[in-house]
């Protein structure tokens, strides 16, 4: 059984990881508690990792694997996004990413193999209108992945990035609002279909575990074909 930290749990994507992998030893940090995670009976940290004191988490000398999930989707033109909007995106994205593996990173050594899993988005790579803000926070994680697999390679701890294209959770409500808008969602993807927080959490659980123990440094595009295919 492997002890794995999952921030972000939740809901969307958190969650669907938590619950693919509740048979291991798992530690849950979200905002907010929900009655699917407490069901599920996970080690919950109720707290947000991009401000809060890190120091209420009490973690297991050993980590095997942490999964990094927070997102945000400010879309907006950019001339209505203020510098405040930037830095709110880049905090909540990046550095609370920054601040849980440091935080971490004694845990995830002393596994002697151990995984990270981060988060960016399909925008980092395709332009996209209104994309700035998030483009720009994500496109700081996939940079900051490759560099620090880099440094943690000598320590086989691995890290890697899954990019997602737009996923049916909470955080796109509003943008899957009807089913228009779902319609011609599916149809921008060159497989036809929106992602879901479960193809997220199966690709999470594969880079958390042996099958994926020769890849690190790598920016997986889940996004349907939207990232590498135009039709």
């Amino acid at each position: 059984m492997k002890n794995i930290l999952i921030v972000g749990a939740g809901k969307g994507i958190g969650l669907a990881t938590c619950k693919l992998l509740k048979d291991e030893n798992l530690f849950a940090i979200s905002r907010n508690s929900t009655p699917e995670l407490a069901s599920l009976g996970t080690q919950f940290f109720e707290l947000d990792v991009s401000k809060d004191d890190l120091n209420e988490i009490s973690l297991p000398e050993e980590l095997h694997g942490l999964v990094f999930c927070p997102g945000s989707i400010n879309l907006r033109p950019f001339n209505r996004l203020t510098e405040e909007d930037f830095l709110a995106d880049f905090n909540q994205n990046f550095m609370g990413a920054v601040r849980v593996i440091q935080k971490c990173l004694p845990a995830l050594k002393k596994s002697k193999a151990a995984s990270i899993v981060l988060f960016s988005t399909v925008a980092a790579k395709v332009g996209m209108p209104f994309h700035t803000s998030i483009a720009a926070s994500k496109g700081a994680i996939e940079g900051f992945a490759k560099s620090l697999a880099a440094e943690l390679a000598s320590a086989n701890i691995r890290v890697n990035v899954i990019a997602p294209s737009l996923s049916d959770t909470s955080l796109a409500a509003q943008l899957l609002s009807t089913e228009e808008k779902r319609v011609a969602s599916a149809k921008r993807h060159p497989l036809q279909r929106i992602g879901s927080a479960e193809d997220s959490a199966q690709l999470v659980e594969f880079l958390l575990s042996e099958k994926s123990s020769w890849m690190t440094g790598q920016i997986i595009g889940l996004d349907g074909g939207l990232g590498n295919i135009k039709l």
